[in-house]
């Protein structure tokens, strides 16, 4: 007989498997099923158990998506049938995870679920380019916002005239596709075009690369040396402390 039906959803960290927490591998280690997000890494996946089902439903450019109600499926599907489901999400599962959906959906079907936390990419790149994201006499606020709006064309639908204004570090996930839109916004609302922004591609992978610039000026950075997905952009005052203390490709903004 199987075990009771029951879904982790755990947080994976942004792509070094160092940075995963204790409650993570333990949960890992004892899943039946282990349904993973496109970009775990393998090292991580390597922990699960050797009989343990090993479900990729990640999203990527030419294959085939899986859905999310296809993944609504598959979770309960798989713990009613096997037991111990873990859904390992990229970063941490409650930021830009669809996580609210896949809770409803376990929770409709009578399966009981925990979370585990993981490290999301914003404080990867923070934690990889020096800077604190709050810091006294800069900044006491942290937004994190989507660059993209998957419903629409074009950039999310957010009060950017809210976000010009704002004394705190903007993190916006998700902003390759629209980046020079993003930057427009924010500067034709009355943020500062000559404040610093950086892109972190791949934040917290062994292919990181910074690029550094302006907020008038970042997106044509980025698409000069083709920056892609996934990244994100830093801007704020905290942003201008960066000192990057270890190792990954910087481009100053000379060099981009």
């Amino acid at each position: 007989m199987s075990a009771r039906p029951f879904v982790s959803f755990v947080g994976a960290g942004p792509g070094d498997p160092e940075l995963v927490t204790l409650k993570a591998l333990r949960r890992l280690r004892e899943a039946a099923v282990v349904v993973h997000d496109r970009l775990i890494p393998a090292a991580l996946l390597a922990e699960a158990a050797p009989d343990a089902e090993i479900i990729d439903a990640g999203k990527a450019p030419g294959r085939r998506c899986i859905g999310q109600s296809e993944i609504n499926w598959l979770l309960i599907d798989r713990a009613r049938r096997r037991g111990r489901v873990v859904r390992l999400k990229g970063g941490d599962p409650s930021i830009f995870g669809r996580l609210a959906e896949e809770i409803e959906a376990v929770l409709g079907a009578g399966i009981q679920f925990d979370i585990v936390p993981g490290v999301t990419a914003a404080t990867a790149a923070a934690a990889q380019t020096g800077i604190s994201l709050t810091a006294r006499g800069h900044t006491s606020m942290l937004i994190l916002a989507t660059g993209s709006d998957h419903h629409a064309d074009g950039i999310a639908a957010l009060d950017w005239a809210l976000l010009a204004r704002a004394e705190a570090t903007l993190v916006f996930y998700m902003p390759v596709q629209g980046l020079e839109a993003i930057t427009t916004a924010l500067t034709a609302m009355g943020r500062d075009g000559r404040e610093r922004a950086l892109v972190v591609e791949g934040a917290g992978t062994a292919d990181e690369r910074v690029v550094a610039g302006r907020l008038d000026d970042i997106g044509a950075r980025c698409r000069e040396v083709g920056v892609a997905a996934p990244a994100l952009l830093l801007v704020g005052p905290t942003v201008d402390t960066a000192a990057v203390p270890v190792a990954v490709r910087h481009l100053t903004a000379a060099e981009a």
